[in-house]
């Protein structure tokens, strides 16, 4: 069976995005850039890859992505309707229209959504975000991998936006750069 796995960057205060989905503060560069490109090619957006030098790199863990509308947005800002064309790309939305045909829109209970997605074939399943669509694949998530950032937000996206309810996960790894960020993997206990 697949594993879904929510891969995800965060502030030392539990903060994956700035209140207005503020993002740029997560720095890629140094030792932390390169265990990205080597371990996890396919978290790149398609249009970042060439100028990164892995345009033909395989996917290592993930063939499948899966974002909430919030954490689609942006690329459509920019023009982007495919930002992941690498993998099966799939939108949860009750609102979005379908813009590109590489982009699934769900409508329906991401929960039943991801079950049927764990029994097919395939790599695993990455939760890209946010914390809407977390906090209802809470039960689902196999694995948590948190780059965590050395910078305090104060506010903003949480990691996960759910009602209370305890889940827990077993630490595995965790590994430290120089960046002063860190990576720690977590399994569903």
């Amino acid at each position: 069976m697949r594993k879904l796995t929510y891969y995800i960057a965060t502030s030392v205060d539990g903060f994956i995005a700035g209140p207005d989905g503020e993002f740029d503060f997560f720095a890629f560069e140094g030792d932390l850039a390169a265990a990205i490109l080597a371990e996890y090619p396919e978290t790149l957006p398609t249009h970042a890859r060439e100028p990164l030098g892995i345009a033909s790199a395989t996917n290592a863990t993930f063939d499948t992505v899966l974002m909430g509308r919030a954490t689609y947005e942006p690329a459509l800002a920019l023009g982007v309707t495919s930002p992941y064309a690498h993998l099966r790309q799939y939108v949860f939305s009750r609102t979005l229209a379908q813009r590109d045909p590489a982009v699934e829109i769900v409508a329906g209970d991401p929960a039943e959504f991801v079950r049927d997605l764990k029994r097919q074939d395939g790599l695993g399943i990455w939760l890209c975000g946010g914390a809407t669509l977390a906090g209802h694949l809470v039960g689902e998530i196999d694995e948590l991998v948190v780059k965590r950032y050395p910078v305090v937000l104060g506010t903003g996206i949480p990691l996960f936006r759910a009602p209370f309810a305890v889940t827990g996960f077993a630490l595995r790894d965790t590994r430290a750069f120089s960046t002063g960020a860190t990576i720690s993997t977590y399994a569903k206990h």
